[in-house]
């Protein structure tokens, strides 16, 4: 970043949450082994809303949220959600007992596996297999795409329909709370569209509450309701991701110019 500014202080991103955080991450550091890569990072987003995080390669974007759903190692910090403090749960428990659920940036679809049962995937936490099959087909009645392909085997399908059913898994034990790791990254032009088309839905229809990391900077904070910056593990600048879009450094650095 170009000139030094003060970085944004915790009741600044609490305001932009409504100060009633549905995820509250506080003085986070984190990272892999001993590797510490987040230095004090705190995030805040309200039941409803949408926070983008953008910020050059290697800030630290991505470990933020696998730290928030229990895939990073936490050296100091905390992690709320609905008020409950899920610092040390693993993430099945994250998902199971506080609603959490990631989808993650590389093709996690199983090629080989119908679409179905790469649904069925999603229930794995579900006790009744009988459970499992009653969501999947009420997902399949919401998303007539992937109705169409229940039966076939997921390598058959395009980006945006692998990418469909990577966010259509994810809701299966119905979350509150996703984390969505680089929607746009892979796909054709024609299908970001649809698949930040679906995201809206789910958060202005559905509630949820929604934390992307995204490369294409311009499309995540046209998105988001916030942004986040993050530059060498820190937080540099936060704010209603419209001014964000609008700021020239933001501009600049990291939407080729305004």
């Amino acid at each position: 970043m170009a000139a030094p500014r003060e970085r944004p202080d915790a009741a600044l991103l609490r305001q932009l949450a409504g100060d009633s955080p549905v995820l509250a991450v506080d003085s986070l550091v984190a990272g892999y082994g001993a590797m510490e890569i987040l230095h004090g990072v705190s995030l805040y987003v309200a039941r409803g809303q949408s926070l983008c995080l953008i910020g050059p390669n290697g800030a630290g974007k991505s470990t933020l949220l696998h730290a928030v759903y229990g895939f990073a190692r936490i050296h100091a910090g905390t992690i709320r959600l609905n008020g409950e403090d899920v610092t040390h749960l693993r993430p099945a428990q994250r998902l199971r007992r506080a609603g959490l659920a990631y989808v993650l940036q590389d093709s996690s679809v199983f090629p080989d596996m119908t679409v179905e049962e790469n649904l069925l995937m999603g229930g794995y936490l579900m006790r009744r297999r009988a459970d499992a099959r009653e969501a999947a087909a009420g997902i399949c009645s919401q998303y007539p795409a992937l109705a169409r392909r229940r039966g076939q085997r997921a390598s058959v399908l395009s980006g945006g329909e692998r990418r469909l059913l990577e966010i259509a898994r994810a809701l299966m034990m119905e979350p509150s709370v996703l984390l969505v790791d680089e929607p746009s990254i892979g796909l054709e032009p024609r299908f970001v569209g649809m698949v930040f088309e679906l995201l809206s839905e789910l958060q202005h229809a559905r509630g949820k509450t929604i934390v992307l990391v995204e490369q294409n900077a311009r499309k995540g904070l046209e998105f988001a309701d916030i942004g986040y910056v993050l530059v060498a593990g820190e937080l540099a600048m936060a704010g209603p991701a419209a001014e964000l879009r609008s700021d020239p450094e933001v501009g600049r650095v990291f939407l080729g110019g305004i």
